[in-house]
């Protein structure tokens, strides 16, 4: 038997001599997404999945829906109503800075990559910033690259001057006064009515919002930017005061088998998964249709990325980390995981 085997061996059955002296525990998740989203169905699943696994099936999970609405879902798990809730950093503007370098546009790889990238350069330079005071980060990830949906034509790039569109905050509002864009925002699950009554005309989100928010009805046209205009970042934060009441022994075994980069990872899977549903869709969608922006376009947009990059460089460097450092560290860390 491997030293490795020994080791594995000898954790479990230290968690199960632990957990076989405490009552089971009921973890509850915050939930303000559509019960059908892959947040729901993929990521919240699978976390449900891995801390059973990891514990013996002695902690384990209920989804309560609706209890406050995205942008209070910190304050919930502070008030502890909830015992484990998934942010999204754009919709509290001021409040994460850091989280930022992973939205800016440019990096090259997918969203699992990302997401792993994002937890390491959280883990080795951001986390001191202590952005989520009071909760404990138990996950990162950042979702697709987002594109423009829209309800009317979009051809090239000029044509998304003026046009009302969904941002979501963080990047994708930089980005979007870079462009022109007249920033209406709304959340996610808000986004349907949105379109549907006229009040925008457009939305930046990834592609898994073609299926995850019915986008194909209400949005035909996909305006795609190779390599994205931004990428949106995420946590999964979990009460502290929940997490310090479990046995060392399981928190040990969450801290070691589930939590930071298992669970990042598992998340930006989820998230590609969704957005090739997302393009399935599109194309096998009649009235949809998916332009690419051209050479031209690609250029312009490129100096506009630069000029986000910059700025948000500048802003993590103000807050007091090494900006710069931190986007390198980025751009290794996807290329070092790979596409």
């Amino acid at each position: 038997m491997s030293k490795l085997t020994n080791f594995l061996a000898s954790t479990a059955l230290a968690v199960t001599a632990a957990t076989s002296a405490f009552a089971a525990e009921t973890v509850t998740i915050s939930n303000w997404l559509p019960p059908s989203h892959p947040v729901v169905t993929g990521m919240f699943t699978q976390l449900s999945e891995m801390m059973a696994e990891a514990t013996n099936g002695e902690v384990t999970t209920e989804i309560k829906n609706g209890l406050a609405s995205p942008p209070a879902q910190m304050d919930l798990i502070l008030d502890g109503a909830a015992d484990i809730a998934f942010l999204f950093h754009g919709y509290t503007p001021g409040r994460f800075v850091s989280t930022k370098i992973a939205e800016i546009p440019g990096y090259e790889g997918n969203a699992e990559a990302s997401s792993v990238a994002h937890w390491r350069v959280h883990d080795a330079m951001l986390k001191d910033l202590n952005e989520h005071r009071g909760v404990k980060v138990i996950a990162l990830t950042t979702h697709g690259v987002g594109q423009i949906h829209s309800s009317t034509e979009v051809k090239e790039l000029a044509d998304l001057n003026g046009l009302k569109t969904r941002l979501g905050g963080g990047v994708s509002a930089d980005v979007g006064t870079e462009l022109g864009l007249v920033g209406i925002q709304v959340p996610a699950p808000k986004v349907y009515e949105t379109l549907d009554s006229g009040a925008a005309d457009a939305v930046a989100m990834p592609l898994e919002g073609r299926v995850s928010f019915k986008l194909t009805e209400v949005a035909p046209n996909l305006y795609e930017m190779p390599g994205g205009l931004y990428r949106g970042s995420f946590s999964l934060i979990m009460s502290q005061e929940k997490f310090d009441s479990l046995p060392a022994e399981v928190q040990t075994s969450l801290e070691s088998n589930v939590f930071g980069e298992a669970a990042s990872r598992m998340m930006g899977a989820v998230w590609d998964t969704a957005d090739e549903a997302g393009r399935k869709a599109t194309m096998e969608a009649s009235d949809n249709t998916i332009i690419t922006a051209s050479e031209d376009d690609q250029a312009a947009f490129a100096s506009i990325a630069e000029k986000v990059r910059a700025k948000i460089i500048g802003e993590l460097t103000e807050a007091g980390v090494d900006g710069q450092a931190a986007y390198e560290m980025m751009v290794k860390e996807i290329a070092a995981y790979g596409m």
